[in-house]
């Protein structure tokens, strides 16, 4: 990471505001980029943008170096008239997202899209023989073929990838499998132009890389030998973390582990090739649960919880030994950590983070209290996983509240930071502001939903639940005077 000071800011795309029921990589992003840009923001952070699939969460895909086709701006469609004013009229759609709506609409939308797109555009042919997304769009067209059934459900010769039946599904579903190819040659046009963008406006795009694959989908049906699978290719062992501050049962994620062995043996040409698409795509890329590239905690398939589950070595550093990564990785090294993810984040240089709402606990020793900070890090009021500031603060008692007060103020102390916090909820939120920004951190990253001083109604996800989550919207697009507070205290702590 370069030794610069930077403010951040952590906003999802689907978060944006606009007209269709999900932010898209239309105008509202463009816009918003202007506004980081305006506000002296450097940095504009986001979770994976990849296709989700059950449970519409962004970390678990039908492919993990996928683009989300609900991101597509519809607008811009039309602008290549592919779609009419009626068809964007009947559209429109405000409020939370709603996945199941969108599942049932959008999808209809683009088809009739794809249905006006010229295949003879030149563009289009090159990208779809680049072969980026053969396994996506071979993949995607048996799901629909098979009528949205898991791959280990499919017949025999498809499940496993027989060359005589891929090449049949791609010639007797030849369509479909161009209509999947569309939606991510749309997506990488609109995504490119909205990233040339943010570079012209000096705003570095940090993107979210989920450590693992979810079952279902290419990756692992492409690649079974790569993850610890039965002999009828249904996961033997699956990922989770164990009991934590999240979760007293821990958290039973379900996504198939690695065979690190297997990839060990092809020179990690897998993981190689995913971090490459990552660097093509962000600036820079945070690996989300980074710990279990050191350590992983495995679960027998089939398990009602994560209690017992185990421990098993990771690559390490191994794992970065092809490609070029520091300066480039931000590693989420949030909960269950030993020495073993601190020597590996010594070995790789990457920078780790730091969370304030971790930092009150009244334990003077605590890492995440700012004055113990170094350059080599990357601080955040809170994460898509926490409540929002302001949320948490409404969650304590007043007893609650004056304590963790008098813990900031002890903060501000330590610091050097002589302001007076007042009585209320909006300084002690001020407060985490002026403490990510002053701190050594080499980035300052704050949630959209802390800036605008936003309640858990506006939380991204609880960890551990299955419903309600990765909906918030912003209603309107902010106001400049919302990042007012925010500009300000850039130049004062010089970022």
């Amino acid at each position: 990471m370069e030794n610069t000071r930077k403010a951040g800011v952590l906003c999802h795309i689907s978060s944006l505001p606009g007209k269709y029921g999900i932010g898209s990589l239309g105008i509202e992003a463009f816009r918003f980029a202007k506004l980081l840009h305006k506000s002296g923001v450097k940095v504009w952070q986001l979770l994976p943008l990849a296709q989700t699939g059950y449970g519409d969460s962004p970390y678990q895909s039908v492919s993990c170096t996928s683009g989300n086709p609900y991101f597509i701006d519809l607008d811009l469609l039309a602008e290549e008239g592919l779609l009419k004013k009626e068809e964007l009229k009947a559209s429109k759609c405000d409020g939370k997202v709603d996945y199941c709506a969108l599942y049932e609409t959008r999808y209809p939308l683009l088809r009739k899209a794809f249905s006006r797109f010229p295949f003879d555009n030149a563009d289009f042919r090159a990208f779809v023989k680049t072969g980026k997304y053969e396994d996506y769009a071979l993949f995607m067209t048996a799901k629909t073929v098979y009528g949205g059934a898991p791959f280990c459900d499919w017949e025999e010769p498809v499940k496993r990838r027989d060359g005589d039946a891929i090449e049949k599904l791609r010639t007797e579903y030849h369509e479909e499998y161009l209509f999947w190819q569309f939606l991510q040659y749309e997506f990488r046009k609109q995504w490119d132009a909205l990233h040339a963008f943010c570079a012209k406006c000096g705003i570095s795009l940090i993107g979210d890389l989920p450590l693992y694959a979810a079952y279902d989908s290419a990756d692992v049906w492409a690649h079974p030998e790569l993850f610890k699978l039965d002999e009828a290719l249904k996961p033997a062992k699956v990922a989770g973390v164990p009991p934590d501050y999240f979760s007293e049962n821990g958290q039973l994620w379900g996504n198939p582990v690695y065979d690190w062995a297997a990839h060990g043996k092809e020179g990690y040409a897998w993981w190689t090739q995913r971090l490459e698409r990552a660097f093509e795509t962000f600036d820079l890329v945070r690996i989300d649960h980074f710990r279990g590239i050191d350590r992983y905690y495995e679960i027998d398939a089939g398990a009602e919880t994560a209690k017992d589950g185990r421990w098993q070595d990771g690559p390490k550093e191994e794992l970065f030994a092809h490609l070029p990564c520091k300066g480039r990785v931000i590693a989420e090294d949030l909960g269950t950590i030993d020495d073993g993810v601190r020597s590996l984040l010594k070995k790789t240089g990457f920078p780790g983070m730091k969370v304030l709402l971790f930092a009150f606990d009244g334990n003077p020793e605590n890492d995440y209290l700012p004055h113990k900070y170094n350059e080599n890090c990357v601080v955040y009021t809170g994460t898509h996983d926490n409540a929002t500031v302001r949320g948490y603060l409404d969650s304590l008692s007043a007893e609650e509240f004056i304590l963790f007060r008098s813990r900031v103020a002890a903060e501000l102390e330590a610091c050097g930071i002589l302001v007076d916090l007042g009585e209320k909820e909006e300084g002690v939120m001020e407060a985490f502001l002026r403490l990510a920004l002053f701190s050594k951190a080499a980035y300052a990253i704050v949630p959209i939903q802390d800036i605008l001083g936003l309640g858990d109604e506006a939380r991204m996800n609880f960890p551990g639940t299955e419903e309600g989550n990765w909906q918030f919207r912003l209603a309107r697009r902010p106001a400049a005077h919302a990042f007012t507070n925010l500009k300000k205290m850039i130049k004062i702590y010089r970022r």
